[in-house]
């Protein structure tokens, strides 16, 4: 390892490491703007120069190994003086913006100036102009402003594997663009207005709605999905006006998908704000008391067999654990959090988890995918298979729909019998599997969202433990969910009883007749035809197809207005935090439920947030540790049986649009005519 003297201080760094590097191993700090940790090196800004002893000028350190013997200068006259020529420069063309820019406020380029640069300008020519880019609904262009740092090239190239971002032109006629004018088309497009260190692209929805200083932050989780990425959500009064990634290497790194980041519009809209009854055909609004009274009325002398209750994909795991105790107190043993029909085994809790966990993906050497699609099901996840496809020696292979992944990878094809002739070894990707020292599966929703689900299951469980997938220290069988209540409902035990029924059962019961009550708790993925004459109370947060259908509806809080758990695809617990209060008789879902159970007779045992903790820690240890993960134990699960020929297919036709949030959303509905109904019109298909 070689050692260098940074400011007469000795330091011992590994070798290939950056002068920059080395430097912020002893906390100096050194401006940069071309430079990112997770981005290649470009060393284009010039910045970061720092002086280097026997060097005739001073040297960009960002891209400058580290030599033995080596002794360097950061605040020296020399670079001084050489900061405050390249800033400058970069002022030269740089509009004086900063009052009505939107980075004012948190802008590298003020910062720097400050910190490093001249005390005037003796510029006096004119400046020169850059036409603005159409890069879609989602960012806001002002190109004069572009100071070619290139980090959105180098972001949407190299993370998001979508190369559509490039520069033509040298020196000041230099142009970052998309070369024939088009939409940034990537699911991650948004992490590109993190990375501008400047005010050249910024948020087109947030645009001269707020200032950073205004707003209040919180830190949260993304339930939009369920890789629970880390988020920071910024409000101000009663309003969400933005949604920022938060750095957890374990989990989002500090990217965060378009659809996590711009759908918080949504909930503005469409809220339920009051409780309603169906009266005379309609629903009208009513008080709590009335609502309570009329779902009272309707349960007074039915059987709880004949109950029955759905957790949708948004609930979180206190109010599931209130309405588990609740149906239970009621004698129905027909629940479900299942509502996709997903052929999942609580029982075993490694058949639904993402066992080798989200990190561990760097670790692996060769990756199978089974029915899934995680370009568009987990959008930063697949930039993480990404990243280790970009390192090299990292076969791929997909069994299921064809589409475009951002990386390599062989398509075997989409029939279901593929599973048991790779088990068998009578597939050639089998041989790759075996050869693999960490071989991992990604089984998604499109392969156990079937009939035939719990038999593929069985079949993919399998192949793990024929092609060595599951061995001590490492376990490659992975579950990729769509749903970030999916896996707290399974560690909850929200799956039906001795003699109940599941989704499937509920709906047919409630067609027959057979059901009379059915509670959904924000399930509003399930076909509403189905449920007959059934007696339905929905409690949700959004005006979606459960409300519309429901007898009686009682608003509860999206998870920016609660304190809530989730836990995600991987076995970890998280919590959202409140950061603005539920609108009108919006009330946290917990809450609701204990209040519920009191009018109904049956009061759930416990009346603080604390008290429902403990009680989910009594049902599951899980939740006794928040932001970790613990591997589980491998067993037998999946059941043995013929395979449908049915292909695999894909369960998300939209990517914008999977949620009452993002269905919501004005913003989403403008990605989704651009690039969905856009894309079928181009290709002449329909979803």
């Amino acid at each position: 390892m070689p050692k260098l003297t940074i400011d007469g201080i000795e330091v011992e760094v590994p070798a290939g490491v950056t002068i920059l590097q080395a430097c912020e191993t002893l906390g100096i700090e050194i401006p940069r703007f071309c430079y990112h940790e997770r981005l290649q090196i470009a060393g284009n800004c010039r910045m970061c120069l720092v002086e280097v002893e026997k060097s005739p000028k001073p040297v960009a350190s960002c891209a400058m190994p580290v030599a033995d013997g080596m002794v360097v200068h950061t605040g020296s006259p020399m670079v001084e003086k050489a900061r405050k020529g390249v800033m400058e420069f970069l002022l030269i063309n740089h509009p004086l913006d900063c009052p009505i820019c939107d980075q004012g406020g948190e802008c590298d380029l003020q910062d720097q100036a400050i910190g490093y640069g001249f005390d005037r300008g003796r510029f006096s020519e004119n400046k020169r102009a850059v036409k603005d880019k159409n890069f879609g609904p989602l960012i806001k262009t002002y190109m004069t402003r572009c100071i070619h740092c290139t980090r959105c090239i180098r972001f949407i190239t190299e993370v998001a594997g979508v190369p559509e971002l490039g520069a033509t032109g040298r020196g000041e006629n230099m142009e970052v663009g998309t070369y024939v004018e088009k939409a940034l088309s990537s699911e991650l497009s948004g992490n590109i207005i993190d990375l501008c260190p400047v005010g050249a692209l910024t948020s087109k929805p947030f645009a001269f709605t707020a200032r950073p200083w205004e707003l209040r932050k919180t830190e949260s989780i993304d339930v939009l999905d369920a890789l629970g990425s880390n988020i920071r959500v910024d409000a101000r009064g009663a309003a969400v006006m933005r949604v920022l990634p938060r750095i957890n290497d374990d989990v989002n790194e500090e990217w965060l998908s378009d659809k996590s980041r711009f759908a918080y519009d949504g909930l503005q809209r469409q809220r339920l704000d009051t409780p309603y009854v169906r009266r005379d055909g309609r629903l009208q609004p009513a008080s709590w008391q009335d609502a309570f009274a009329a779902i009272a009325a309707r349960l007074n002398g039915v059987d709880g067999k004949r109950i029955a209750a759905i957790a949708g994909d948004l609930a979180d795991c206190e109010s599931m654990v209130a309405l588990k105790d609740l149906t239970a107190a009621l004698g129905s043993p027909n629940i479900d959090c299942r509502q996709d029909g997903a052929k999942l085994d609580a029982s075993v809790r490694a058949s639904y988890l993402f066992n080798t966990t989200v990190a561990g993906i760097e670790e692996a050497d060769a990756l199978l995918l089974i029915g899934t699609d995680p370009r568009r099901e987990a959008a930063v996840l697949n930039a993480r298979i990404r990243k280790r496809w970009l390192n090299g020696r990292f076969p791929i292979a997909s069994v299921g729909p064809k589409v475009d992944l951002t990386y390599r990878y062989e398509w075997l094809g989409d029939e279901p019998r593929l599973l048991t002739d790779i088990a068998e070894a009578k597939h050639p990707f089998a041989e790759v599997l075996k050869g693999a020292q960490k071989p991992m599966l990604i089984l998604g929703m499109g392969a156990l969202a079937r009939p035939d689900g719990a038999a593929v299951l069985a079949a993919a469980r399998r192949l793990a433990e024929t092609c060595g997938m599951v061995k001590d220290g490492w376990n490659g069988f992975n579950v990729l969910h769509l749903a970030a209540a999916r896996v707290g409902g399974l560690d909850l035990g929200l799956v039906p009883g001795k003699g109940g029924r599941d989704v499937a059962g509920i709906l047919a019961g409630a067609e027959k007749g057979d059901i009379e009550v059915v509670y959904l708790l924000g399930a509003d993925e399930i076909d509403m035809d189905r449920l007959g004459k059934a007696f339905v109370i929905y409690q949700g947060h959004h005006g979606d197809a459960g409300a519309h259908r429901a007898d009686v509806v009682l608003p509860g809080a999206a998870y920016t207005e609660k304190n809530a758990t989730y836990v995600n695809t991987e076995g970890r617990a998280q919590e959202t935090r409140l950061a603005v209060f539920p609108p009108g008789e919006a009330r946290e879902d917990w809450k609701v439920l204990r209040a519920l159970s009191e009018a109904l007779g049956h009061r759930l045992p416990y009346d603080s947030l604390r008290e429902v903790r403990e009680r989910m820690l009594a049902v599951s240890r899980v939740f006794a540790h928040r932001d970790a993960v613990a591997a589980a134990e491998w067993g037998a699960f999946g059941t043995d049986g013929a395979l449908d020929n049915a292909p695999f297919v894909s369960p998300i036709e939209n990517f914008y649009m999977t949620d009452p949030i993002s269905r919501a959303s004005k913003t989403m509905a403008e990605c989704t005519a651009l690039f969905v109904a856009g894309n079928q019109r181009k290709t002449g298909t329909h979803g």
